[in-house]
């Protein structure tokens, strides 16, 4: 199996405020950086995505794909690849820890990344960990200064 890249910020809100916001896709845009455009493809009975079409764009990573979300309960989403033109994998997930008296949330972020061409090993875990860094400072951002989901 892959090796995964995984880190954690600390955001001033609530745990259902920072997964209103990562549950927003449409949204993604304006927060994100990387993804320039969304649209959810199929829900659940709860209105949450099951399949998402990005498009992506993060340097040397530009691609048109699709993924298929899990959700565990109200603190965990987890994604992975159904298709893609240049990715082989993307595999991740956001898990949601209360602090603080549930006033604050631990958001762990982690992500697995192959793509079709080749790229050492090295480069492609910097590649993540710059997308996992950039996308927690986004979130982070986008829910203590941004509306409300």
């Amino acid at each position: 199996m892959a090796e995964h890249t995984s880190s954690s910020i600390t955001i001033d809100a609530t745990p259902a405020d920072v997964m209103g916001v990562i549950s927003d896709f449409a949204r993604y845009p304006e927060w994100t950086g990387e993804v320039k455009e969304t649209e959810v493809l199929e829900k659940d009975e709860q209105g949450r995505a099951l399949q998402v079409r990005l498009v992506l764009d993060a340097g040397a990573i530009k691609d048109d794909h699709v993924l298929a979300y899990t959700w565990t309960g109200d603190d965990k989403v987890s994604w992975t690849l159904v298709k893609s033109q240049m990715l082989r994998a993307l595999d991740g997930s956001y898990a949601l820890k209360p602090v603080a008296g549930g006033e604050r949330t631990e958001v762990t972020y982690q992500l697995t990344v192959d793509v079709k061409i080749p790229m050492l090993g090295m480069i492609k875990r910097k590649a993540e960990k710059v997308i996992i860094d950039r996308a927690l400072a986004g979130l982070k951002k986008r829910v203590e200064s941004g509306p409300k989901a």
